[in-house]
């Protein structure tokens, strides 16, 4: 692995032991201590918030809830797109393929925060129903940034579908009968998950930051829960009052959990082509 690999993974397990143990250690993310504001330190690592809340408290249980709204997200996405991708990708240039990548460059066309401000404007920024099912805040940013995920995972799991459907094994099974759901599903599907997994990797730090940007606007998970968003968007306004960790650290956070997705992903990537091209 090349050093830029090593240090994404460094990154990488950095954020994933505050947002795995971080919260197991730090205790009750919304007890006050007392203290408004107080500098990072011993007693509190990051510090305090405006309304006395360790800093290292919040600021761990954001990054787990970061963590697994970006896991959620992505897991979404991959289930919609990949099929989609795969039939695509085997009738490439025929109506199929043809009636799934309009409707994939329609649902890209959109914009992210633009889709969001439109459900959140409908639904409301708490909880809310659809039918009979509950809408969490936390549910709401999973399906919004899931259904922004869908056109990009699609779109890869495509373009290796149609490599994979020139190779001589595919018109051989198609041959001797084999039904063309066992072709896609059994043998198509397994050799395009490498890339794709790789690209869904990728994602989780863009889906993380994502998280946080609509967080951060009030579109997204909403407080008392913390969100790494959510903390710097409360903290907007104490920088100019000598409050620096308050902004800094959870935005940090942010950084590192983002960097280290995609220095780790790129790594994955570079392996998965040096293997492909042995």
């Amino acid at each position: 692995m090349s050093a830029l690999t090593w240090t994404g993974v460094v990154l990488l397990v950095l954020f994933l032991l505050l947002a795995v143990f971080g919260p197991l250690l730090a205790g009750d993310p919304d007890a006050q201590t007392g203290q408004t504001l107080a500098a990072p330190g011993m007693e509190h690592l990051f510090g305090t918030d405006h309304l006395q809340r360790d800093l290292f408290a919040r600021a761990a249980e954001g990054a787990q809830v970061s963590l697994l709204v970006a896991v959620a997200a992505v897991a979404f996405g991959l289930v919609v797109a990949v099929p989609a991708g795969l039939v695509a990708g085997y009738f490439g240039g025929r109506w199929p393929d043809d009636l799934i990548m309009r409707v994939l460059e329609a649902l890209q066309a959109l914009p992210l925060f633009v889709f969001a401000l439109f459900v959140i404007g409908i639904t409301g920024t708490g909880d809310s129903q659809l039918g009979p099912l509950p809408l969490t805040s936390t549910t709401k940013v999973v399906l919004l940034l899931g259904v922004g995920f869908i056109p990009y995972f699609a779109r890869v799991t495509r373009s290796a579908a149609l490599v994979e459907v020139q190779e001589d094994y595919v018109d051989a099974l198609r041959v001797i009968g084999v039904p063309r759901w066992r072709v896609i599903a059994g043998e198509v599907l397994v050799n395009v998950l490498p890339p794709v997994l790789v690209q869904a990797f990728l994602w989780l730090g863009v889906a993380i930051f994502a998280e946080s940007a609509l967080s951060f606007l009030g579109l997204g998970i909403q407080p008392p829960r913390p969100s790494l968003g959510n903390i710097l968007g409360d903290a907007t306004g104490y920088m100019l009052l000598g409050a620096w960790w308050y902004s800094i650290i959870p935005g940090l956070v942010i950084l590192v959990a983002t960097v280290g997705f995609n220095l780790v992903g790129d790594g994955l990537g570079d392996a998965l082509d040096a293997h492909g091209h042995r």
